[in-house]
């Protein structure tokens, strides 16, 4: 009698287990679909393993959309910065540039980010 219950049991956690890992692996979590304090968190773990010469199209996949982009041609580059929210500031339903994390990129590739990032863009 208790051989069986043990059985059930760990049947019961086994079958748990692979539902786990089947949700886990066919839904995984998007940006878009985070709500902003998870969003803000993923975006700081995220951001903090960036490396240089990233592509524009890299970076789009693995943050998903900015909540603020700008962009502009300077000789023959082009300039693009992509805000993403890293800090909550005022709850008002506005994100500001002041709530991000600029990444700053030339021609499609990752150049720099953090506030710097900004200032380089508006100088240039």
């Amino acid at each position: 009698m208790k051989g069986k219950v043990a059985r059930r049991i760990a049947f019961g956690v086994i079958l748990y287990g692979l539902f786990a890992a089947a949700v886990v692996s066919f839904y995984p979590d998007k940006p878009e679909d985070m709500d902003w304090k998870d969003r803000e968190q993923f975006n700081k773990v995220q951001i903090a393993k960036l490396e240089l010469g990233a592509s524009r199209k890299e970076i789009l996949a693995l943050l998903g959309s900015p909540d603020i982009s700008e962009a502009k041609k300077v000789g023959s580059d082009q300039l693009q910065v992509m805000f993403y929210r890293t800090q909550h500031k005022k709850s008002d339903g506005i994100t500001t540039r002041n709530e991000c994390t600029p990444l700053l990129f030339e021609n499609d590739t990752l150049v720099a980010w953090g506030n710097g990032a900004y200032e380089n863009y508006t100088d240039g």
